[in-house]
């Protein structure tokens, strides 16, 4: 059996732009992506704080150093520039492997710059302890 497990999560970014007429997506500032190891293409799931949207899509990489999280497309309507999301990446995992797995946790403040890393403090930390 497998699981699906939370692999990453970009806490508390603050929404930097929302493009209706882009085709699709969510752009993440590339060194968010590198620190987290989300990839370009990767499916993510958005929870948007201020009004509780929830949508799933897929990540384009932003300009590094930018602090951009920007949704695109159909998805800008359930955002507004300033808006706190939470931002989840989840894996297939293997039943033997799931309660071992630690999900990278990042913190974020207003600029989107990384403040915390939870999967840092508590190195040898399961998955199940963030939950």
């Amino acid at each position: 059996m497998y699981r699906a497990m939370l692999r990453a999560k970009i806490h508390g970014a603050t929404v930097t732009g929302a493009n209706l007429n882009y085709v699709g997506s969510i752009t993440i500032d590339t060194d968010l992506l590198h620190a987290l190891d989300i990839l370009p293409g990767e499916q993510v799931h958005v929870v948007n704080n201020n009004n509780g949207a929830r949508l799933e899509t897929y990540v384009i990489a932003g300009e590094p150093g930018s602090g951009e999280v920007c949704l695109n497309g159909a998805a800008a309507r359930l955002v507004q520039p300033g808006d706190k999301v939470i931002i989840m990446s989840y894996a297939w995992v293997a039943e033997s492997e799931a309660r071992g797995l630690r999900p990278r946790i990042a913190i974020l403040d207003e600029k989107n710059r990384i403040i915390r890393r939870l999967d840092e403090e508590l190195p040898n930390t399961p998955a199940s302890a963030y939950l």
